[in-house]
């Protein structure tokens, strides 16, 4: 398994902005939008990871300055982050979490914040859990919010 950073590797923008697409509903135009915005490269934010294995993505994440939350101080945020089922629990979520913290720090971002359904999945990376934020998408609920160090 490789971990790639879409503004390096822009040939895989069509297909992970399908694959994005299909994990989480919202349409591929905007995914690629925002990835060829990564690709044109001048700022931290918006970025693109893919997991490929055997050339086929099997996992994947973004950093965007708000993934649809309250606190927009809270920011940049990971979002999308996705492991296909047959892939889980080895580990892959936690590699793409981990680069995706060290690349930011590179561009000097020292906070990544994001936003979940989930409890306890984060923290076993090493995420601290900071509270409830309200979703300004369709859902209109609360979230839970968790930030990371980038260095850490």
């Amino acid at each position: 398994m490789e971990i790639l950073n879409l503004r390096a590797h822009g040939e895989l923008a069509g297909m992970a902005a399908e694959w994005f697409h299909e994990k989480w509903g919202i349409p591929a135009a905007a995914y690629l939008e925002s990835m060829e915005e990564c690709r044109k490269g001048g700022a931290a934010v918006p970025q693109w990871y893919a997991a490929l294995e055997n050339g086929q993505m099997v996992g994947g994440l973004g950093v965007i300055e708000n993934d649809f939350h309250s606190r927009k101080d809270l920011a940049p945020n990971v979002c999308a982050l996705y492991v296909e089922g047959v892939y889980r629990r080895r580990g892959i979520a936690g590699e793409l979490l981990r680069w995706a913290c060290s690349d930011m720090g590179r561009f000097g971002i020292d906070t990544l914040y994001l936003v979940t359904e989930h409890t306890a999945f984060y923290e076993q990376y090493g995420w601290r859990f900071l509270g409830l934020v309200r979703d300004t998408g369709d859902w209109g609920g609360w979230m839970r919010i968790y930030a990371h160090k980038t260095g850490t």
